[in-house]
């Protein structure tokens, strides 16, 4: 038996990105060539797409933990990581993606639609792509960074335009079965349906969908039979269609009293901030089984009732199939004159104004934060959490690198304006982040291991002398050579010693 479900909580881990790679290239006369590492891949993307082919979030429910590749490390020659293949977790289309909190990230009411539900992480520099003019061989490579983790919630509201409402055994699935060519379970107890069912209706040139929802019963909007769960795939259609059981055997049952009920669970119910409330959307009433004679008498007898109330009456019987005709045109004049509706409010609705993010800002805040030991300047934004947690701290040369690019993104100049003096505790990222003594103006270490800028002894050595170099020393030692015969002969002609004889 196949399980029906249309809210379900998924725990998502996207991939991880790779470390980049460091390497240095070695070549005939050159064991040191320069940097080759190359940068690692980054990690997978959890993409979510609304599928016309999937029809619950059954798969989900049974396995709600969904984790992507990571990407591949870096290696030297220039070779990249392998990036993580993308997760793709197809949805049904009317899928709402919401937060932990709560709150609406997406609305997939469009079959093809994709949704990054979790970024993946971002994979690190080789010390290939590090190296500059001032920095020609990095002793180091980036570290790349953990993907999205976190929890987000699927909840399914079936896309149809028009809602069929009623009571238990109303015979809402046997009106869907006639007027098209869907197949629901049918049988004569209550509660034989336990999810949406919806059909395709094609009259004419008319083309729409209908879609019943089960288990409407006095107290359905406070929890009871199966109204609550259900009642939201009623959200998203534009008419209502109130089919209401003239052959009814249960007493203190008539058509009257069961659409007064429904009509109650249907003004409880809350729709969503921006919609239309449900009993202010256009309905029709459909009387169902007058093929049985004594529901035919009552259909007849409570009409006049039903329209003096302002309501489209139609007598049908999903039997015989009489009055489904006038039934089906009546839904498409509704559906079309809502489609119409929808359209101009569409075309209505203001343009979407992208603003450019503002000149002075930098990327970050730095927020004071008063301790039990002193005031702690806690540094927030993208940038700076990304390259910390880039940074590999056992490399000194690393740690340098970090140091160069906080003080060109201006944290220094932020610092001393909130107020932090040498020595204070600075704190990186949320929650403890990476906690520092702050010392301004940080020479990095990168420089204290590689001399001047645009030095490098690892790259510059070369044991090799050149011919104009060996020209130069044989003069130099020749004259040296010159110089201590010509002092030799002054010493002598002074007196200073006399050869023997």
């Amino acid at each position: 038996m196949v399980t029906f479900v249309d809210r379900v909580q998924l725990h998502l881990q996207a991939g991880r990105g790779g470390n980049g790679c460091v390497s240095i290239r070695r070549e005939k006369f050159k064991p040191l060539a320069g940097p080759d590492g190359g940068a690692g891949g980054h990690g997978g993307d959890i993409v979510i797409v609304a599928d016309p082919q999937v029809t619950t979030l059954l798969e989900y429910h049974r396995r709600p933990h969904r984790s992507a590749e990571n990407g591949g490390y870096g290696a030297g020659d220039y070779r990249a990581g392998v990036n993580g293949p993308e997760l793709l977790l197809p949805v049904p289309v009317g899928t709402v993606v919401k937060d932990a909190a709560g709150e609406t990230l997406i609305d997939l009411t469009e079959a093809g639609t994709r949704f990054i539900a979790a970024k993946g992480g971002i994979g690190g520099l080789g010390n290939h792509a590090l190296a500059s003019s001032k920095r020609k061989a990095p002793g180091f490579a980036l570290l790349g960074t953990e993907g999205w983790a976190g929890s987000i919630t699927l909840e399914l509201k079936t896309i149809a335009d028009v809602a069929l409402v009623g009571y238990p055994s109303a015979g809402k699935s046997s009106l869907i079965a006639a007027m098209s060519a869907a197949k629901p379970k049918i049988a004569d107890y209550p509660f034989t349906t336990l999810h949406p069912n919806l059909g395709v209706v094609q009259i004419a040139d008319h083309r729409y969908t209908i879609a019943d929802v089960p288990g409407l019963i006095e107290g359905a909007s406070e929890g009871k039979g199966l109204g609550l769960d259900f009642l939201r795939h009623v959200e998203r259609c534009s008419a209502l269609l109130h089919v209401l059981d003239c052959a009814t055997l249960e007493p203190g049952r008539d058509p009257i009293s069961d659409l007064e009920v429904i009509l109650g669970e249907l003004a409880a119910y809350a729709v969503p901030e921006g919609q239309t409330p449900l009993l202010e959307r256009p309905q029709l009433v459909a009387l169902n089984k007058i093929d049985v004679p004594e529901a035919r008498e009552l259909a007849e007898f409570v009409r006049p009732e039903l329209e003096s109330r302002g309501y489209r009456v139609f007598e049908i019987s999903t039997v015989s199939h009489e009055g489904l005709r006038e039934l089906s045109f009546a839904l498409a004049e509704l559906v079309e004159e809502a489609r119409a509706r929808d359209l101009a409010a569409a075309e209505a609705q203001p343009r979407i104004v992208l603003q450019p993010r503002a000149i002075d800002d930098g990327g970050f805040r730095v927020v004071p934060e008063g301790g039990t030991y002193g005031t702690i300047y806690r540094i927030l934004g993208a940038k700076p959490e990304r390259w910390v947690a880039q940074t590999d701290f056992v490399n000194d040369e690393a740690v340098g690198y970090l140091a160069d690019r906080l003080q060109k993104l201006g944290i220094e100049d932020a610092l001393v304006k909130a107020g932090a003096t040498a020595g204070s505790t600075v704190v990186i990222g949320p929650g403890s982040g990476v906690v520092f003594d702050w010392e301004p103006t940080v020479t990095s270490a990168a420089e204290v291991q590689m001399g001047a800028r645009g030095t490098d002894l690892r790259v510059d050595q070369n044991g090799r002398r050149t011919n104009k170099e060996r020209r130069v020393e044989y003069h130099d030692r020749m004259d040296a050579k010159a110089e201590a015969r010509a002092e030799l002969e002054r010493e002598r002609r002074a007196g200073m010693w006399e050869e023997e004889s």
